[in-house]
Parts: structure tokens; sequence; C-alpha cells
């Protein structure tokens, strides 16, 4: 079974999200914000981590960050609203392998999508 990391603020759609992946027999992990994302990182490495921006305490800048200054390799697929250019930019610049725009997200397409990774 593959884990991955699911960070995401809004509590509908994270459970919307992982209820999905464990369809497709998904071990999900789950963290609310920032500093539980780095938290879990840096107890249990996953597999893949779905990473949302905008956050509390810390945001996914912060998270990928931290993943880039540990040298950690598993790949980060930015689940985020934020659809200009330079945030895209930023975020592959800091490691992320992929971003999908939460707007035009359907289950299907998000799981499609980080099939390629796991």
């Amino acid at each position: 079974m593959s884990s991955i990391l699911l960070v995401e603020d809004d509590p509908f759609l994270r459970e919307t999200i992982r209820l999905s992946l464990e369809e497709h027999g998904v071990e999900v992990q789950e963290a609310a914000n920032g500093e539980e994302a780095i938290d879990a990182i840096d107890h249990v490495v996953p597999r893949l981590v779905l990473l949302d921006l905008l956050m509390p305490k810390r945001d996914g800048y912060a998270v990928l960050s931290h993943i880039r200054e540990k040298e950690m390799k598993f790949p980060v697929v930015i689940l985020s609203n934020l659809s200009d250019y330079l945030d895209h930019e930023k975020c592959m610049k800091l490691g992320a392998r992929d971003y999908f725009i939460k707007s035009d997200m359907d289950e299907e397409d998000l799981w499609v999508k980080i099939q390629k990774y796991l």
C-alpha cells in the first residue's frame, strides 16, 4: 500500500480527497497546516505529498523549503487555487513535481495525475 501525506487546511476538501484516495487503496496521512506537515514528514517519510499552499501557521512554500533543506526525495504535488504563473514557477523551483488547480480538480483527474508518482 502506498502512503500519501495530504496537507490541506479545509476539512471538507481534505476528507473528500482522503476518501477518494482510500478508494484506490492508498494509505493517507493528514495534516491541517504547514507545521503539522513538517512534523509528519520529519517522523515518517511518505511516498508522496499532496500540498496546499495557503494554510495557517506555515504555508506550503515553507513546507517545500523544509523538504528541500532536508534533501528529501519524495515527490510533492501542489494542490492550490493560486493559478498565477509565478506561484507555479516558485513551487517548481522549490522542488514540486506537479501543480494542480483545486477549482479545476476532478477526483479521477487527481488520481491519474498522482498515480505516476506512486
